[in-house]
């Protein structure tokens, strides 16, 4: 059953050890920033600062085991039908990240995205953990400066992981729509758990 990322707004469950996850880029354009937290003890994470030393790159790919801020495996990548570009550098936006782009009523913001789903699902973090930034397009240039491009995935493009111990799964559907990373239009995304 395909459940709905709304349109800036986040979800999240709770899929057990063995279990597969598929999150879909419905409309292309869409970037989603997603998460997984040990269900036993919440302050361990999938970490992507511990990820890019494991597997010595920027960009996770198919066959790529992800892993903790404890340096234990927790999601193995298994498919991506897109072009594999993602993002592991950027930290989820909050409120005052809007505020620094000249918000000045409240937009809505990963983190709290991130915040409200776990709630919902009666799952206290001890922390914002940087996301995996699904489909977000922001290379890295010669001089070392941060991009921040349009998605390059099309309609329907998916990624497929393994949950490799029980998890708590977070979801935000991007709400940027000042910067061009979600082309301006944030949209819903959708998510299935594969036993």
């Amino acid at each position: 059953m395909l459940i709905k990322i709304p349109a800036r707004q986040g979800v999240a469950a709770h899929v057990q050890k063995g279990q597969k996850v598929k999150i879909i880029n419905t409309h292309g354009n869409q970037v989603v920033d997603f998460w997984a937290f040990n269900v036993e003890h919440p302050g361990e994470f999938m970490s992507m600062e511990h990820c890019r030393v494991w597997l010595g790159r920027y960009r996770p790919k198919p066959s790529d085991v992800l892993i903790t801020n404890k340096r234990r495996k927790i999601l193995k990548f298994l498919e991506d039908t897109s072009p594999g570009v993602h993002d592991t550098m950027l930290a989820a936006c909050d409120r005052y990240r809007y505020e620094q782009l000249g918000c000045i009523d409240y937009h809505d913001n990963c983190t709290d995205n991130l915040w409200e789903a776990l709630a919902a699902v009666r799952f206290k973090p001890t922390e914002t953990p940087c996301p995996f930034n699904l489909w977000q397009n922001t290379p890295v240039d010669a001089a070392g400066k941060i991009e921040q491009l349009p998605t390059v995935s099309k309609r329907g493009d998916f990624v497929l992981f393994k949950v490799l111990m029980d998890v708590v799964l977070c979801f935000s559907a991007c709400p940027q729509d000042i910067v061009q990373i979600n082309s301006g239009r944030p949209r819903n995304a959708h998510y299935q758990i594969i036993d």
